[in-house]
This record gives C-alpha cells, sequence and structure tokens, in this order.
C-alpha cells in the first residue's frame, strides 16, 4: 500500500482532477490511500515553528510503525526515475507499506523529518504543495511502470 500524508488541501479543480487520474491508473498495481491533514493557522501561532509542531502531532497519528517513510524535502536527495522506481520497488518486494508525507507551505517539523527513511527532494525548485501532490502520484506511477514493464516511462 502507498499512503499519501499532505498537509493541507486541493481546491483547485484541475489538481484534483490530475490526482484522482493518477490514483485510478495506479489502483491497477497497488492500493492508494490519501490522508489531508488541515492546515494549521498561521494567526494563532507566536512562532511557525509551534505550528509545525501541531502539524506534526496531527501527521504522526497516520503513522504505523514498520512503514517505509519517504518525507518530501527540498533539502532531501534528488534520484533518477529509475533511482526512485528500485526503492519502491524494494518496499514493495518486501511488502512494506510506503507512506509519502508533504508539508504545507510552511514546511514540516524536524520531528517529521526525523522519522523519515528518505528525505527526497523533487528540485531545488519551490513548488506550490498542491502542484507538488501531483508530480508526486506522477512519479509514483512512473516508478511503477518502470517495475511492471508499462509503456508509460521512456
Amino acid at each position: 500500500m502507498i499512503k499519501i500524508i499532505s498537509v493541507g488541501t486541493i481546491k483547485e479543480k484541475y489538481f484534483l482532477q490530475a490526482c484522482e487520474e493518477y490514483k485510478k491508473r495506479l489502483s491497477r498495481w497497488v492500493k492508494v490511500e490519501e490522508i489531508e491533514i488541515k492546515e494549521e493557522d498561521e494567526n494563532k501561532y507566536f512562532n511557525i515553528e509551534t505550528l509545525l509542531e501541531k502539524e506534526a502531532d496531527k501527521i504522526l497519528k497516520h503513522v504505523k510503525e514498520g512503514e517505509f517513510i519517504i518525507v518530501c524535502d527540498i533539502n532531501g536527495i534528488e534520484l533518477s526515475s529509475e533511482e526512485f522506481s528500485e526503492i519502491l520497488r524494494k518496499n514493495i518486494n518486501s511488502s512494506k507499506n510506503i507512506t509519502f508525507i508533504i508539508g504545507s507551505s510552511n514546511g514540516l517539523s524536524n520531528k517529521i523529518k526525523k522519522i523519515a527513511n528518505l528525505l527526497l527532494s523533487f528540485s531545488k525548485l519551490t513548488f506550490p504543495h498542491q502542484l507538488f501532490r501531483v508530480l508526486l502520484y506522477e512519479q509514483i506511477y512512473r516508478g511503477l511502470s518502470i517495475i511492471y514493464g508499462a509503456k508509460y516511462h521512456k
């Protein structure tokens, strides 16, 4: 199973449609669970660290022991699609659930980064978190296409 935990909701219909399309495509190979965490109101907190800690506590409620946790972070390592698919393959073959965590526009608490088996960056560029979720779905689909020999990745 692949679980995607993201802070914030997708509001734009076109991003939602893209995510749904990739979820549908992925369903032939793997079960996908998506969990949206409500973004904390910045105005309620004295500093961003406190806000990130609150969001981290909400995220951690959905993380289970034994999952392979990939935290999406701009300071993580960058992988090729083939390298990414190899990480997916190893965990699928060992029957481990893979959990991806996407932070809000404020990022993620160090508490979340510390539990990661892998800190993954898609680029040094900054993406809106709503668009990033579409990119993540696409890369998961591409990775599984490589594993299962589908004619998607060229």
